[in-house]
């Protein structure tokens, strides 16, 4: 080989390896029944949330961010998917033995990117089918560590005695098929610990992690080190050692020089199980929590964070959600979106600041099957439906109090105005109720609405389980 080809040979090895590790790495920190107001920067009260305050920061915080739909199982379907989950299939809490689970037929953002080249892997709480088919291997994940499904399903549960001893995965296979509530107290330094061996292990590459806690859902547990850290209350342990998670993996990006290339994005599956009073977090100024389409059950605390790339301390309230994870991360990565139609849009105009609109005309949220409400721009129309709501406060020391079955009619709410709902402003604005009445109609023709006996045409079933 002469001089000259020797030359271009290890500029063209070079080149491809400049060009592979251009890519940018993903890490998706995905918290659980976490409220709108648990973080400092959203407004919280007295939170021990330095490490995701820095995050804002230096970072965008999303203002009208949304879960598509505020229950586990759900929600976790939508941020893997890009789809509204009544499209796929996937509705509620999976249980343990549930013949549900998401269908492999679907691509999530751990396969998309692993045909661009990724190693993926999650760290925490799956539960999106607990055997065979549903387990993330199957999903396009190389790595797993975690619980199947939510960590009070297992015979502690405060109201239900019934469930059957809680397993804990590696991989496909169970290592540990009876998690105690001492076992339970290391979720969230389990999980940032394995994150962690992952980037080192994998920075060579690009690597997508996605890191759903177990935590703020109940039970609540902390580790020995976070334990009575805050002087406020378990729940402020439980948040201030999620933080130091977020912080632990940031500083690893930091130390290994990945920073810089690494897009980082935090938020969470829905809002605060209020009936758990002191147990549970806070939606702030927002109706209602968990279990709703009030803007309490679903606007989510969001922080993106890639330095360079997206303005520190900028914010945006354009409307957007969980769904549109998926699509941005195809664009910055330049990966291929999923051949079936899905139902987000790419965040990246937003998050660079090229563009301050949404890319919806409007956000759509169902209960279960039921179309419950419709919003564009500042305008939430509510359809009469059925909710639960808390009579008086919440339940003490992890037992929950009962809910009380409310009903709301046709209800009009700028949310500019009033975040908070709680002026219905229907009556004197008839042609913004036409308009969403409009906007409704046309998603029942494609996802369907239980409420008005309307068959979407456009769903997908969700995969079965033996």
């Amino acid at each position: 080989m002469t001089l000259r080809n020797l030359l271009l040979f290890v500029f063209c090895l070079v080149g491809s390896s400049v060009v592979a590790q251009s890519k940018p790495n993903v890490i998706v920190f995905f918290a659980d029944d976490l409220g709108y107001t648990d973080l400092n920067c959203f407004g919280g009260k007295q939170m021990s949330t330095p490490n995701l305050d820095k995050m804002a920061s230096q970072g965008m915080r999303l203002t009208s961010f949304y879960a598509s739909q505020a229950v586990c199982s759900a929600s976790r379907s939508s941020l893997l998917t890009g789809c509204y989950n009544v499209r796929i299939g996937i509705l509620g809490a999976l249980g343990p033995g549930s013949k549900t689970c998401l269908n492999p037929e679907e691509t999530t953002i751990a396969e998309m990117l692993k045909t661009a080249g990724y190693a993926t892997a999650i760290f925490g709480k799956w539960h999106l089918g607990d055997r065979g088919a549903g387990l993330p291997l199957n999903h396009g994940f190389d790595r797993f560590h975690g619980l199947p499904y939510s960590n009070d399903m297992w015979p502690s549960h405060p109201t239900s005695k019934s469930y059957p001893a809680l397993p804990m995965f590696n991989g496909n296979e169970v290592v540990d098929a009876d998690v105690t509530a001492e076992d339970q107290r290391s979720l969230t330094k389990m999980a940032t610990q394995n994150a962690i061996s992952f980037i080192k292990q994998s920075k060579d590459k690009p690597f997508f992690v996605y890191m759903p806690f177990s935590m703020p859902h109940v039970p609540l547990f902390v580790s020995e080190e976070f334990e009575n850290k805050t002087g406020r209350g378990l729940f402020h342990d439980v948040i201030a050692e999620v933080d130091s998670s977020v912080g632990r993996v940031l500083e690893t990006l930091k130390a290994e020089g990945l920073s810089d290339n690494t897009l980082v994005w935090f938020t969470s599956d829905n809002g605060p199980w209020l009936s758990y009073g002191d147990h549970a977090g806070s939606a702030g100024p927002l109706r209602e929590g968990k279990g709703t389409t009030w803007e309490g059950g679903v606007r989510e605390p969001s922080i993106v964070y890639w330095p360079g790339k997206i303005a520190a301390g900028s914010s945006s309230d354009a409307i957007s959600g969980t769904i549109d994870v998926l699509p941005t991360i195809a664009e910055i990565t330049g990966a291929k979106l999923p051949e079936r139609k899905i139902d987000g849009k790419s965040l990246w105009p937003l998050l660079n600041g090229t563009q301050s609109k949404s890319p919806h005309e409007a956000y759509y949220y169902y209960w279960n099957k039921e179309l419950q409400a419709v919003r564009s721009g500042a305008w939430k129309l509510h359809f009469p439906h059925s909710y639960r709501s808390l009579k008086a406060g919440g339940g003490t020391g992890g037992t929950p109090a009962n809910y009380i079955d409310k009903k709301c009619e046709l209800e009009l709410y700028n949310l500019d105005t009033d975040i908070g709902e709680s002026t219905n402003v229907a009556e004197q604005n008839p042609a913004v109720v036409q308009q969403l009445q409009a906007l409704a109609a046309t998603m029942r023709t494609e996802l369907g609405d239980s409420l008005n006996k309307v068959e979407g045409k456009e769903n997908r079933p969700a995969g079965t389980l033996p």
